[in-house]
């Protein structure tokens, strides 16, 4: 019944209608990782996937009932006097997985829709999945049956909840570090639960020649980070390396200029604030992402915009977008 209401609300135009009431904006829609077979992936990358299918469906909502822009177009509406057309959509991805470059890139250049892959630096240099992967492949698949955190908090993983909540305790530990000691307590965590061998399901990062490659073909790289902390929760120093660092590491991997940084959201809050902002745009960002809902708009911070979760099915995306442009939370 609720699916039912949602198309007729669609249908009867009264969403658009808000749209015009709430002035032009763009939805920067924010993805991960697309599959053939999200299954395959969900012991490293939970429900971050989506479906080869569906993403192309989704696409071709895009191109016959939207208007695809590019990151850059919207940085020039957002800052300065460039304009958008309506219903101005943005496609992004967070992480840099290798899905991203041969099943999504793909679809984008047969509909011809632009798009921004943010790529968590270090892992692309090193080919390692981010560390909430590994802990939550670390979580799901092992034989053990109890494990302590770093304060000696012991925990239970004799079903799926008491492995949740052994792994969300994980994250809001590895969140709040970066560099050396993040690697340190994941390869901990590893050991204990005997899952050193890494993530399955051939999950894997995107290399440095595929990230030219999409370069060449008139893809935006941007940054994630090197290590996906939040930045939010680091000393200061540390926050610079990972804000400037990536910068400058995946300039000389691309030789390009990156203009443009997402935020990653782990665990903890807040994820970004007014000291995040400013060190985005010292170190050189035009402009930085965020996961709060709602739409880019002429005037926002340039280092703190909202993006649109594309929901798992074309019609939850056509909902999702036509709230946005009305203005509806989703």
């Amino acid at each position: 019944m609720k699916e039912l209401l949602k198309k007729a609300l669609i249908g009867s135009g009264l969403l658009r209608f808000g749209a015009g009431v709430t002035g032009r904006g763009a939805a920067i829609l924010m993805y991960h990782s697309v599959r053939d077979d999200p299954a395959e992936a969900a012991d490293s990358l939970g429900g971050i996937v989506h479906s080869t299918s569906v993403f192309r469906k989704q696409m071709e909502l895009l191109a016959r009932q939207f208007h695809p822009v590019s990151l850059e177009r919207i940085a020039g509406f957002v800052k300065g006097p460039g304009d958008l057309p309506a219903r101005a959509v943005a496609v992004t991805f967070d992480d840099g997985y290798a899905d991203n470059f041969d099943f999504a890139a793909p679809i984008l250049n047969q509909l011809g829709i632009p798009a921004t892959f943010y790529v968590t630096v270090g892992c692309i240099a090193q080919g390692e999945l981010p560390w909430p992967a590994r802990l939550r492949f670390a979580f799901r698949t092992t034989r053990r049956d109890s494990w302590q955190d770093g304060t000696g908090r012991a925990f239970l993983l004799k079903s799926e909840d008491d492995r949740e909540r052994a792994f969300e305790r994980a994250i809001e530990q590895c969140c709040k570090l970066s560099g050396a000691l993040q690697r340190e307590l994941v390869a901990s965590v590893e050991r204990q639960l005997l899952a050193a061998g890494g993530p399955a399901g051939g999950v894997a990062m995107m290399t440095p020649e595929q990230l030219r490659e999409l370069c060449s073909q008139g893809y935006v790289i941007g940054s994630h980070t090197m290590t996906h902390p939040n930045v939010a929760q680091l000393e200061l120093t540390e926050m610079r390396y990972e804000l400037g660092e990536s910068k400058r590491v995946l300039e000389s991997m691309l030789s390009v200029e990156v203009k443009h940084f997402a935020y990653p959201c782990p665990s903890g809050l807040p994820h970004w604030n007014d000291t995040t902002a400013a060190e985005c745009a010292a170190v050189g960002y035009e402009t930085s992402v965020t996961t709060a809902g709602g739409l880019a708009q002429k005037g926002d911070n340039s280092q703190m915009l909202k993006r649109v979760l594309p929901s798992k099915t074309v019609d939850g995306l056509r909902w999702n977008l036509e709230c946005a442009f009305a203005g509806r939370g989703v």
